[in-house]
């Protein structure tokens, strides 16, 4: 616990006080009060130490150095150092200088990020792009690769290796997502002018959240847990929250700390004492979105529902707005973030500083998602592509994504257990102030959830996820795309659809009709045949196979070529009045459909429940000679015998018998009374009334 106390203290200390202007000069190299940004300025800046690496680009060379001074390492040492270390297949001549300066690169940010308020330091924002130029031309003749109108700004790839270096910059399961919004406005490549606007975004929410840990809002209930505030709302007159609660409706002001929700409502001067909605404990939350409405109609998608097993009856948070319904949102997945690491946390028994670190990794998402809010950027997807655990519970193999997460977060337990007392202390801080220092674990250079040189099997776990959403959203981009709007409309492609079907229908129908006695006999002979030599199960197989036949001889034809559309005639144009009197007589036929099942399901219970009556007797009687057939006749027999008896009814020996038959039926199900039923009005539904 006092490791525990001591790493938030140190975290909640990292994020206090910034760094005074050209903290870092020493490191970054400048000329003038300019950084060295281009080719002209890196030659220069080697050239006055005349250190370089050999098979190093001049970008790279450049940033070799400064990590060298930060690491108050010479360039050589360095270089001996991951020659010592790094495993053959790293150090293959093809990936040698990208392999070099990744480990250069995550060495100094390691050394960097303890410094507090780094992320206020310019230096230090404007030595991680370059850090990302580089990766992307780490050798002479990989300039020959990159255009040159691109190459002041950074590519996806170069993003997703040295951004999650940095935890409190980006995760590695929302990296990609980060920067699809943040290089949406400059043609898929991130510039370093947004670059720098996110960070110095993310630098005013991380104070945020400390002035407003700080303050004595909630003190009293927050202090036990030491709960971070990470989003307050209700406060302006513009922007009410309102809580509902069965009948009763309060404006409030509305809190989410990390571990909890909290709502005060506002009287006329002052708040109420805070209610808080647990989010951490198990207690079978629910959070979802919900519809609201004056006098408990549903027509606002505007709030967010809670319930637990605490709670008598939900409680539901509306943030009204004018258009839209993003505010709800946003509230919606910062607090599914919440509530999902703590799952997470449950789920894998997780605890002390590995704990605190994994609900840090939720913050962190949280602050970051602050961050672009700031700036303004349009998030093309939902809030939840920008939040770690909120991304894995949608992704298609989001569990396995966590279990390797799980299994990560154990191995490193189990090194910091090998470790001295001091170096696992350290550890911890380091890790919680966003960064790992590089561990040599066998042949593999790790940092946090990153491997130098290669993709960790957390990384692996993400890509292949990303991949399958991918796929996924491909698929639901043709479903929305072919939904049409009309009833009428809707009905006419279904009917479209089901056309193959109906047609096999209807040629069943016609044998069965007798219509044409010579295809119907033949028929009948064929499949009482099958069922005699009990070949069902064979009949079936056969039906399996040719269609995944059929399936694979069009894959093979139709390869390359796009899907065959479905055709559709056109239904009449209906004007509203047509409209709305078809949906009244579909809502009729439904009604009808409702009424006639209820009728059938009560006069069942009837006969169940042995309601005296003729009906009930001849019930009694033929469920006992069921019974009796079936434990004395072989199976085949009497499906022999059910499939004669439906597929023979209209055959010209039967068809007289049959009608008299249908008739007898007929009259013992009229027979049958229906169970009666008494539609009692809740007396608790009666009060709100």
């Amino acid at each position: 616990m006092a490791m525990i106390n001591r790493t938030r203290d140190l975290l909640m200390g990292g994020f206090e006080g910034l760094v005074r202007e050209g903290s870092f000069k020493w490191a970054l190299p400048r000329r003038g009060d300019a950084l060295v940004d281009d080719d002209e300025d890196l030659d220069s800046s080697l050239s006055g130490k005349r250190s370089s690496v050999a098979g190093l680009s001049l970008k790279a060379n450049a940033v070799v150095a400064r990590c060298s001074r930060i690491l108050d390492v010479s360039m050589n040492d360095l270089q001996n150092d991951f020659d010592k270390q790094a495993s053959d297949s790293i150090k293959q001549p093809r990936n040698y200088a990208r392999n070099f300066l990744e480990y250069c690169c995550f060495m100094a940010l390691a050394q960097n990020s303890q410094v507090a308020g780094y992320l206020a330091d310019k230096s230090f924002r404007r030595l991680t792009f370059d850090m990302m130029l580089a990766w992307e031309v780490p050798s002479p003749s990989s300039h020959l690769i990159v255009k040159v109108e691109v190459d002041s700004t950074v590519s996806l790839e170069a993003f997703t290796r040295i951004a999650p270096a940095i935890p409190t910059i980006a995760d590695v399961v929302t990296c990609s997502n980060l920067f699809d919004v943040l290089s949406c406005s400059s043609g898929g490549r991130l510039s370093f002018s947004v670059y720098d606007k996110y960070l110095s975004g993310l630098d005013r929410a991380i104070k945020k959240m400390k002035i407003q840990s700080e303050s004595s809002l909630l003190s009293s209930l927050r202090s036990q847990r030491g709960e971070r505030i990470l989003e307050v709302d209700g406060t302006l007159t513009t922007q009410p929250v309102l809580e509902h609660v069965g009948i009763s409706t309060w404006p409030g002001r509305l809190t989410l700390t990390d571990h909890a929700l909290y709502f005060e409502a506002l009287r006329v001067v002052t708040y109420d004492k805070p209610k808080a909605y647990e989010l951490a404990e198990d207690v079978k939350q629910v959070v979802k979105p919900e519809l609201t409405g004056p006098w408990g109609s549903r027509l606002f998608d505007k709030a967010v529902m809670y319930k637990s097993t605490t709670l008598t009856e939900p409680v539901i948070i509306e943030f009204p707005e004018l258009t839209g319904h993003s505010r709800r949102d946003y509230w919606l997945a910062i607090i599914s973030e919440v509530l999902y690491v703590h799952r997470f946390v449950r789920k894998f028994d997780i605890s002390g500083v590995d704990k605190e670190e994994t609900i840090l990794k939720a913050v962190l998402g949280i602050l970051r998602l602050q961050a672009i809010e700031e700036l303004g950027l349009p998030v093309p997807n939902r809030y939840e592509s920008l939040l770690m655990f909120n991304l894995c519970d949608k992704l298609p193999g989001g569990d396995v994504i966590l279990e390797t997460l799980a299994s990560t977060i154990s191995s490193r337990t189990s090194d910091r257990t090998n470790q001295p007392g001091t170096s696992r202390g350290m550890h911890a801080v380091l890790s919680n102030l966003g960064v790992v220092s590089p561990v040599n674990n066998g042949e593999r250079l790790f940092v946090g959830e990153i491997v130098v040189g290669e993709m960790s099997s957390f990384q692996k776990a993400v890509t292949d996820s990303m991949n399958n959403y991918k796929k996924v959203e491909l698929a639901q981009a043709t479903v929305d795309g072919v939904k049409v709007d009309g009833l009428d409309t809707n009905l006419a492609v279904m009917k479209e659809l089901l056309s193959p079907v109906s047609e096999l229908w209807k040629v069943l129908i016609l044998l069965a009709s007798w219509d044409e006695p010579l295809k119907s006999m033949l028929f009948c002979f064929l499949f009482s045949y099958i069922i005699i030599r009990g070949w069902i199960i064979y009949f079936v197989v056969m039906v399996l196979l040719f269609s995944a036949t059929f399936m694979f001889l069009t894959r093979l034809t139709n390869q390359g070529k796009p899907m065959t559309e479905v055709k559709v005639a056109s239904p009449p144009p209906m004007n509203t009045m047509e409209q709305l009197l078809a949906v009244q007589n579909a809502i009729s036929k439904i009604e009808e459909l409702v009424q006639d099942a209820n009728i059938v399901l009560l006069k069942i219970r009837a006969l169940l429940l042995a309601f005296p009556s003729q009906a009930t007797d001849r019930a009694i009687l033929a469920l006992v000679l069921m019974a009796l057939s079936l434990a004395i006749v072989p199976t085949r027999v009497v499906i022999l015998v059910m499939f004669l008896e439906v597929f023979t009814n209209n055959s010209p020996l039967r068809r007289a018998s049959t009608e008299r038959w249908t008739r007898r039926l007929r009259e013992w199900w009229f027979s049958i009374p229906a169970a009666p039923v008494v539609v009692e009005k809740d007396k608790e539904d009666k009060k709100t009334r």
